[in-house]
């Protein structure tokens, strides 16, 4: 009888314990979120349905992106069966479209707030995709999606090059700083989750800061071609 071998297998990535999002601050940044994609719908001339579902997909597209697509589970995910978020969404585009000059004016709050849930949304989805099973690599790749993925779906809803692929200022370099930094505490260092994702959210709420405060921006890595620029 021949001795069967048996195939070297991967070790599975370590699953760091799990942390919670408190929901106030998942609704406030959910808020804030849907406050930006609102005021993109508006500065586009869109009616009211227009900016509602820019302010839909700006605040909880990346999380539908990291459920639907890349985690889908056997019960639909929390943003879809919790009332709360499609909630805050509605009162998000409400007050944007009543009071849209005012609120602009407190834009750095609004930044302020993003800059923490970039860095939320980047830890949390990491965190999700590692308890999920999946390589460390594509995990973090996961998390930027969380964090930065409903920016993305805005500029292509609104038939423009995505923000995240030009030059500008840090954005979805933060989140995978958060990202990698939350790997980092948690799975190479087995530091708790929430610890790690607190300082992981410090870490990327400090860079964003500093990238708006400095204007740290990206720079193109080749001029663009004629031909490209030609409609």
């Amino acid at each position: 009888m021949r001795n069967q071998r048996t195939r070297p297998t991967l070790p599975a990535p370590m699953s760091p314990d799990a942390f919670q999002l408190p929901v106030w601050f998942d609704l406030a940044a959910t808020f804030a979120f849907a406050v930006t994609g609102a005021l993109a719908g508006l500065n586009r001339g869109y009616d009211i349905v227009g900016v509602f579902v820019l302010a839909l997909v700006s605040s909880i597209g990346g999380g539908l992106i990291r459920d639907g697509i890349f985690l889908p589970g056997k019960e639909p995910t929390p943003l879809l069966t919790d009332g709360r978020y499609l909630l805050v969404v509605v009162v998000a585009t409400g007050v944007s479209a009543l009071f849209g000059r005012h609120v602009k004016r407190f834009h750095r709050v609004i930044a302020l707030i993003d800059a923490v849930g970039l860095g939320a949304y980047a830890a949390f989805g990491t965190q999700k995709s590692l308890q999920f099973g999946l390589a460390v690599p594509a995990a973090i790749l996961i998390g930027v999606i969380n964090a930065a993925g409903g920016g993305l779906l805005r500029d292509i809803l609104t038939r423009q090059e995505p923000l995240v692929f030009r030059p500008g200022q840090f954005y979805v370099l933060t989140a995978v700083a958060g990202a990698v930094t939350f790997v980092f505490l948690s799975v190479q260092l087995d530091l708790d989750a929430t610890l790690a994702a607190v300082i992981a959210i410090v870490v990327t709420f400090t860079f964003r800061v500093l990238t708006i405060v400095f204007n740290w921006r990206t720079t193109a890595l080749a001029a663009p071609s004629e031909r490209d620029l030609t409609p």
